[in-house]
């Protein structure tokens, strides 16, 4: 075998590139090693295998079957890198070391838009109500036309309270609820302000003089004081509000085991639950003398600031940027632990070296307080070392608290940029895609049974028209989607047309099994002057007709 021969030419998106048969060999197992001339994509006439796959992707392909190593181009997305290595039959974990972080990069973005796609930070457009009705099972009902008046309206009122991107009316009622949770949270804060508070006064009896028979006259004493009564009113009305907010979205909610173990429902259940606590504490008399228990309990409220993350999108944003980092966090939290008890027990021996009538450092845990403030760079000052070893210990504790904590944040700032970046880019996207429509898979022509059809027939013929019309009229049960063009070309044996049959669309059948062989194709295949032919006539598939005729020429060719 020459070298020309043993050269293969592969023809990829336009792209030609051609390489040894031996190179494909090397990869067994694989869509190249199997090359063969009988394909449908082999090209007797330009001796190429032609491939309508990613021209690019394919010289890193080709490169893999030459030097053993596989690169991944920069210039492609990863999912498409990988649809191609899947559809020529390659292993993605045969990437180099030097591509696998360029190259799995998109797995993270995959792995980022999926948590976007469920955070829904965008909020859903206005739906079709038939698209709603899927939320709450309802999608047969709603084609039957059997819903009832509540299931209608519960669809509704869902989209009222809890998609407010769904309507004006559902951005109303966000912002209404955003207001009270700010005038909540300022009353809440503001009541504990002293030139906002009342004093709490009491009418007492008091004794004249200290005998026992001491008259006695009734006077004022304060006991304390007390918010505005003002700030209660205001707290009515927020938490009427939010009562009425919690009850509706818990009764049109589509799955209520759910709504009832979200964190952000259950807070806002415990703080409205909170207020109607205080209300009945105030008529008690022995929890309303120490009113500090009541204000302690009623601190919950505050944890309302974390419903503001169903309408904030960064928020939402920054508390996965910490369930995303949350190995980092532990990490962090580990080594502050570590070394925390580790500078305590070593600054309580330090400053008990020398001679120190002011130690600070009475015991180990007494220095913990110490050394998280110090490693934090806090540094309050109501403790600090005195002695020479005491201060070289303080410095490696600051020292270290500074390099412990600023290891893990450049993550915990990349995740957010991320998340962040992200966010940003699919806001810009438009909201429907242009959908392209998958390639339909062309049906190949079956000669054999067609030829076979027309050989119990008998020869084509009509008067209209002749064989090339009527073949033409009898295209639907020929190939289905195909373009067949007959062209007569010769007189056959008993005045039949031999016609030759081209297929204008079937990309998949071979140009050469296209076509009945001519008389002149015949002659030449049995004096044996065109080998080529011969090949072809052996390759393509011949009703019986023809050959029943074909034998008859060879075998009398005075006839003709």
């Amino acid at each position: 075998m020459t070298d020309a021969d043993n050269r293969v030419i592969l023809n990829v998106g336009g792209v030609r590139h051609e390489t040894y048969k031996a190179t494909l060999k090397k990869i067994p197992a694989t869509r190249l090693s199997k090359l063969t001339e009988s394909l449908a994509n082999y090209d007797p006439v330009l001796n190429e295998y032609f491939f309508d796959r990613h021209p690019g992707v394919f010289s890193q392909i080709l490169n893999y079957y030459r030097t053993g190593q596989l690169h991944y181009p920069t210039d492609v997305c990863g999912p498409l890198f990988e649809n191609e290595l899947q559809w020529w039959g390659l292993d993605f974990n045969q990437v180099e070391p030097c591509c696998w972080m360029t190259y799995t990069g998109h797995r993270n973005t995959e792995e980022v838009l999926g948590i976007l796609d469920q955070l829904d930070l965008d909020g859903p457009d206005k739906q079709d109500e038939g698209e709603l009705m899927k939320k709450f099972n309802l999608e047969d009902s709603y084609n039957n036309g059997t819903l009832s008046i509540f299931q209608r309206y519960r669809a509704k009122i869902y989209t009222l309270f809890d998609e407010p991107n769904s309507s004006r009316l559902a951005k109303f009622i966000s912002i209404v609820s955003i207001f009270f949770i700010v005038i909540s949270i300022t009353s809440f804060c503001l009541k504990t302000h002293p030139d906002l508070r009342i004093p709490s006064i009491s009418n007492v009896l008091v004794s004249l003089s200290n005998e026992p028979n001491s008259s006695s006259v009734w006077s004022l004493q304060k006991d304390g004081t007390v918010p505005h009564q003002s700030f209660f009113y205001i707290e009515c009305i927020c938490n009427f509000w939010f009562t009425i907010e919690l009850f509706m979205r818990f009764i049109v909610s589509p799955q209520r085991i759910p709504f009832c173990k979200d964190i952000i429902n259950i807070i806002d259940f415990v703080a409205t639950l909170s207020f109607y606590a205080d209300l009945l504490f105030k008529y008690v008399e022995e929890i309303s003398r120490d009113s500090d228990i009541v204000e302690f309990v009623s601190m919950i409220r505050i944890m309302r600031l974390l419903k503001l993350t169903r309408h904030s999108s960064g928020l939402r944003i920054l508390i996965h940027t910490f369930k995303a980092s949350i190995r980092e966090l532990i990490l962090l939290i580990f080594f502050l632990v570590l070394f925390i008890i580790v500078f305590a027990s070593l600054i309580f021996y330090a400053e008990r070296l020398q001679y120190n009538p002011t130690n600070d450092f009475t015991s180990i845990p007494n220095g913990l307080w110490w050394a998280i403030v110090t490693m934090t760079t806090v540094g309050y000052g109501d403790m600090s070392p005195k002695t020479y070893v005491g201060m070289f210990v303080g410095s490696a504790c600051a020292l270290m608290g500074v390099l412990t904590i600023a290891l893990p944040v450049p993550v915990i700032v990349s995740n957010f940029t991320m998340f962040y970046t992200h966010m940003q880019a699919r806001s810009k996207l438009p909201k429907e895609r242009r959908r392209v429509l998958p390639v339909e898979k062309i049906r190949p022509n079956n000669p054999v049974s067609r030829r076979a059809e027309m050989a119990n027939r008998g020869p084509p013929s009509t008067p209209h028209g002749g064989p090339a019309k009527k073949m033409a009229a009898e295209n639907s049960s020929f190939g289905g989607n195909h373009k067949v063009s007959p062209v007569p070309t010769e007189k056959g044996i008993n005045g039949s047309d031999v016609t030759k049959i081209v297929d204008l669309e079937a990309e998949d059948v071979r140009p050469s099994s296209t076509y009945l062989p001519t008389v002149d194709g015949l002659l030449a295949a049995a004096d044996g002057t065109d080998v080529k032919i011969a090949e072809r006539m052996s390759n393509s598939a011949i009703s019986e007709s023809t050959v029943v005729n074909s034998h008859n020429l060879l075998t009398n060719p005075a006839h003709s």
